[in-house]
């Protein structure tokens, strides 16, 4: 559920840059619009996730799928590849899920 979430919140945020030439105000409210399924989804993911993980465990664990389903976007939709330095980022951030979810770590 926190992946499929995920796609509607990326394409609600980034998926209007390809059209630079509609109104920002068309923009925001196709993005609300789309941003909303984000919501019907993510809310009950992290409802039924809280009876597992911690918050932080959930959060680090959605913004690591925030950043596998944005380069996939990326990737696609927009055609860029991830340059050392993103990888690198990356790199950190799965750093940062390990620590979370180390033994002795405060799950549910």
């Amino acid at each position: 559920m926190l992946v499929v979430s995920n796609v509607f919140m990326t394409v609600a945020w980034y998926g209007h840059l390809k059209y630079q030439d509609t109104s920002l105000k068309r923009v925001i409210l196709i993005s609300w619009g789309i941003a909303f399924f984000e919501y019907v989804i993510m809310v009950p993911a992290n409802r039924w996730g809280s009876a597992f993980y911690s918050p932080y465990q959930l959060k680090i664990l959605q913004e690591v799928i925030t950043l596998v389903v944005f380069s996939g976007f990326a990737l696609f939709y927009f055609g860029t590849k991830p340059q050392w330095n993103h990888l690198a980022a990356f790199g950190c951030i799965l750093a940062a899920v390990a620590f979370t979810f180390l033994p002795g770590s405060s799950g549910r």
